[in-house]
């Protein structure tokens, strides 16, 4: 099979398309055809070397999906032939986050694409325990958003939600449309995002918002907004952000930023104003859920905006950095 291999990280001429063997699975493992692979903001950490779990080298690739082509032994549930959603993680059950239930936060980490080979390959032996049978009629861009719905589901499950409430999110690109889709379908009053970018911003306006600004004061919402969410990770957006939470209120941190900043902010206004600050981290009972969602008609086809074959990945790396497009998917099963 072909697949692309990151062996040397932070090293761009260790990352090439190489053909491998098929794998084939062990008893409680599948194998899946790959058909669509996401590339998100964790890839280019793994890329750069600035994972610290990530173990080289790599098939990288942790948002996938494709139909099941082999199962082992012991596997009674996804079958040969079943089209199947891919969830990467692979909590331990032994320590003390999974026994409490918060498995999300595991202190013994694995995933797929991570910790072992993912879904930029044209074949993915997988765990069958982590695998979901898709509906039939889900189309293959929707099926290819499911891993980072349930991060937005899962982050949605985090706020108060209560309807009629005003929303502000930070980063109209992927992961903050979907929250503004999904606030949306639990009685939003309104959901306003900010983002420099302008095209980003032009395709927010199509998508739904009801308003798509490069600064928050142009929204003139003097009171402050309900619940306030950073897609983003930066530093200058959280700061601006949690100043625009208004009494009572909730700001979601949601985006990943990078762990050696800090961000400043107003203690006494947290107390006096009653403010919860609350984080959200990757996928929590919330993968089954975001297919449900897409199976009972929530649109998100238009998010993806590029699909790449895995001899274009220098290509999909580079617009994904220049933060052209939207959604990018890997088809390894193209060209």
């Amino acid at each position: 099979m072909r697949a692309l291999v990151v062996t040397e990280p932070g090293n761009p001429g260790s990352i090439a398309v190489r053909e491998l063997p098929d794998p084939s699975p062990r008893p409680d493992e599948v194998i899946v055809r790959v058909t669509s692979c996401g590339l998100c903001g964790t890839d280019m950490h793994l890329l750069g070397g600035e994972l610290p779990a990530a173990v080289y080298p790599l098939v990288p690739g942790h948002e996938l999906t494709g139909e099941i082509v082999a199962v082992g032994g012991a596997v009674t549930g996804p079958a040969v032939g079943d089209r199947v959603a891919v969830d990467p993680n692979m909590p331990c059950g032994a320590c003390h986050y999974c026994r409490i239930g918060r498995g999300n936060l595991c202190g013994d980490y694995t995933a797929i694409g991570i910790t072992r080979s993912g879904g930029f390959a044209e074949l993915a032996a997988v765990p069958a325990r982590c695998c979901h049978v898709l509906p039939d009629g889900l189309s293959e861009a929707a099926a290819g958003l499911v891993e980072p719905l349930s991060c937005a589901v899962h982050g949605l499950n985090r706020l108060p939600r209560r309807p009629g409430e005003h929303y502000l999110i930070y980063g109209a690109g992927t992961m903050g449309l979907m929250m503004a889709a999904l606030v949306r379908t639990a009685g939003a009053a309104s959901v306003s995002v900010v983002d420099l970018n302008e095209d980003r911003l032009a395709f927010a306006e199509s998508f739904g918002v009801d308003a798509a600004v490069t600064g928050a004061d142009a929204l003139g919402r003097g009171p402050g907004f309900e619940v306030v969410i950073d897609a983003t990770g930066a530093v200058a957006a959280i700061e601006d952000g949690l100043g625009r939470v208004r009494r009572g209120g909730t700001f979601l941190q949601f985006g990943v930023a990078d762990p050696s900043r800090t961000a400043s902010f107003s203690p006494y206004r947290v107390y006096h104003h009653e403010i919860d600050i609350i984080g959200s981290m990757a996928v929590h009972n919330s993968f089954r859920p975001a297919i449900d969602v897409l199976a009972a008609g929530l649109d998100l086809d238009a998010l993806v905006s590029d699909v790449f074959g895995l001899q274009e990945f220098d290509e999909a790396v580079a617009r994904f950095r220049a933060g052209t497009g939207r959604k990018i998917h890997i088809a390894p099963q193209k060209g």
